[in-house]
């Protein structure tokens, strides 16, 4: 995985060059972004009951080799819409990877070692972070953005089989699902419904950080269009200040995993969250490469606290015969949300100017820290950040 997230973070800034460059526009680059939210509403809402039938080992593999296909055919498109249709079944194969893999991990890793192995797993990120931004603006310099999306396109043929030698966990599934039907969806949906009506602490938590992470990603989208347009920056400071962001991670995983044992679950999430959107809002408010660096250093610093304490919470609250299920249907409507704020923030940047609307998006990630802060601190919901013991759904 953290092989695979190097590519990723190669393909992040050549795929936002590659449509700038195309287009020029700064709704064209938000309209890249709302591919993948579009093909999580059509497919996540039925996907976590397959997820959950099936041998996650097999859809990881497959949805890997299936994405590698996927981004090394899209330098050979030479307008926006062919690589739109491109990036939509990429990210159906997403849909599927993702919530396989969180319910994989719960499953492999040990109840106790959840908070550690969740922090080294930032660490692993957070380095990929760092060295894939720099990696593309290298090739930039040296080649062309092509290479770099190839160099993604092999880094999921490189994970396939890493995985591939991983142990099976759910041996029990079935290797096809046969009898799946719309009265199978219709249960299913009942049982999230049911879980989420019994646990409502639980959902919460999660709706309030998907939504953090939703206006996140709405500015996220912006990124190279407030760099370049606003402050003027080059394509190479535009890499640069994105591996500074991975060096903030790096330190940020690094401190994690060496405090994880002492720090608590309530710690991370709070001050995680309130010192990210601190971080967005220093952002926001840059008129330099330096202040912008500076901003964005914090908030990867500190993502790494929120992005462990959280997890962490997720897996030992969420029973992980239905994790797919349910990161699966709720992931539906936060993709649904996930475009109203991409066009919201980007379409408007076509009409008023950018750091408005960056402005006001750091300030709702403000509220909505706090909002987290006093939810997780409340006193009476210590049983759900207790680390020794496995908390399951009630009646």
């Amino acid at each position: 995985m953290g092989i695979s997230t190097l590519g990723d973070f190669i393909y992040l800034v050549a795929i936002n060059v590659l449509v700038l460059k195309l287009t020029g526009s700064a709704a064209a680059v938000a309209g890249l972004w709302i591919i993948g939210p579009i093909a999580s509403i059509i497919t996540k809402f039925w996907s976590g009951s397959i997820i959950d039938r099936l041998n996650l080992r097999r859809i990881m593999i497959g949805t890997d080799i299936i994405r590698a296909i996927l981004v090394a055919i899209i330098p050979f498109f030479s307008t926006i819409w062919l690589i739109y249709v491109c990036l939509f079944f990429l990210s159906i194969s997403k849909a599927f990877f993702e919530p396989a893999a969180i319910t994989y991990i719960t499953y492999v890793v040990p109840k106790k070692g959840r908070k550690q192995f969740n922090s080294f797993r930032s660490l692993i990120t957070s380095s990929a972070f760092l060295i894939g931004p720099a990696i593309s603006g290298a090739l930039l310099l040296i080649t062309s953005v092509h290479i770099s999306i190839w160099i993604n396109a092999f880094s999921f043929l490189v994970s396939a089989l890493m995985v591939y030698v991983l142990p099976n966990v759910n041996t029990q599934a079935e290797p096809t699902v046969q009898t799946f039907s719309l009265n199978i969806l219709r249960s299913d949906w009942q049982e999230v419904f049911k879980f989420s009506q019994s646990n409502l602490f639980i959902v919460k938590v999660y709706v309030l950080a998907q939504f953090f992470m939703i206006v996140a990603l709405g500015m996220d989208a912006q990124e190279v269009v407030f760099t370049q347009k606003v402050l003027h920056l080059s394509e190479t400071d535009y890499g640069l200040l994105i591996s500074l962001t991975g060096v903030g991670s790096i330190l940020g995983a690094a401190t994690v995993s060496l405090v994880a044992k002492k720090v608590s679950i309530r710690a991370l999430i709070s001050g995680g969250y309130l010192m990210v959107s601190l971080g967005y809002l220093i952002y926001a408010f840059s008129f330099s490469f330096w202040t912008v660096a500076f901003g964005f250093m914090v908030l990867g610093f500190f993502n790494s606290f929120s992005g462990t304490g959280f997890m962490t919470f997720y897996q030992n609250n969420v029973p992980v015969e239905m994790m797919g299920r349910i990161s699966s249907i709720y992931g539906s409507f936060q993709s649904l949300l996930q475009i109203i704020f991409i066009l919201l923030i980007g379409f408007t940047g076509d009409i008023i100017p950018v750091r408005y609307s960056i402005i006001a998006a750091s300030t709702l990630l403000l509220v909505l820290s706090l909002l987290q802060i006093k939810l997780v601190l409340k006193p009476s919901k210590s049983v759900y950040f207790e680390e020794e013991s496995y908390l399951k759904s009630t009646s």
